[in-house]
């Protein structure tokens, strides 16, 4: 197989696969393909273990039901899968002793061998009082995978028992070594009157840490002044267009 990650702000995975070669993704990630590719959707596409039950816990994490695995089939083919937002695509190689947290929305797809499930925390308040931002995926087993982070990567290595406190958006992966946890914002000022949340990520060596500068929360935010509100319906767009906002 082999991959291209093909453009800048809004790349591209271009995957030239041989026959009999196969990738799975979540269903709804497809951008083109060639004649040669087949298409089959199910719960265990791609080796995904966990039945009905795992492709639950993939929903929970953010991932869809059902997986799709693309097949080059009597020839070589040409699969394709774009970032959904203004980011960069990571190539990484998952083993038995290396896998990866990843946020909710970061798997682009991997190879049979890879498994993709959902990333339990360390305490209950991760998942329940951290937002969107706390429910992880994980890429356990062996093989390659390819996953989508946002906005710019800053990469940071830490040596045992260092900690880097993070706005929980703003973490994309990070190695199974390193240690997540939450922790509140020190200060009921801060808290309350300093716009940043309530919660911070913690994460602590040793490992490997991808954190990206786009934020969903924040985007949310950016944006939500100028979509249509439900009680001014489509009027509103129509006028926010008109008015250059």
């Amino acid at each position: 197989m082999d991959p291209k990650i093909i453009g800048t702000v809004l790349p591209v995975l271009e995957l030239n696969m041989q026959p009999g070669e196969k990738v799975f993704a979540e269903s709804g990630q497809l951008s083109w393909m060639s004649m040669a590719i087949q298409m089959q959707t199910s719960t265990t596409a791609g080796g995904q273990q966990g039945g009905f039950l795992g492709a639950l816990g993939r929903a929970v994490a953010g991932g869809t039901l059902f997986m799709t695995e693309y097949t080059a089939a009597g020839g070589p083919g040409l699969l394709t899968f774009s970032a959904k937002l203004p980011g960069q695509i990571l190539p990484m190689e998952v083993t038995p002793s290396s896998g990866y947290m990843v946020h909710r929305h970061g798997f682009m797809c991997g190879t049979p061998g890879v498994q993709f499930s959902i990333g339990f925390q360390q305490k209950l308040g991760a998942g329940v009082f951290g937002g969107t931002g706390f429910r992880m995926q994980r890429l356990q087993g062996q093989g390659s995978a390819w996953v989508e982070l946002n906005g710019e990567v800053v990469t940071y290595d830490l040596q045992p028992g260092n900690t880097l406190r993070v706005h929980p958006g703003h973490v994309g992966m990070y190695q199974e070594s390193v240690q997540f946890n939450i922790t509140t914002v020190p200060g009921i000022k801060n808290a309350l009157f300093g716009g940043d949340g309530i919660f911070l990520a913690t994460l602590t060596g040793p490992g490997r840490v991808w954190l990206q500068s786009m934020s969903m929360p924040h985007l949310a935010h950016a944006i939500a002044e100028y979509l249509p509100h439900r009680e001014s319906g489509s009027s509103s767009l129509v006028g926010s267009l008109l008015s250059g906002g």
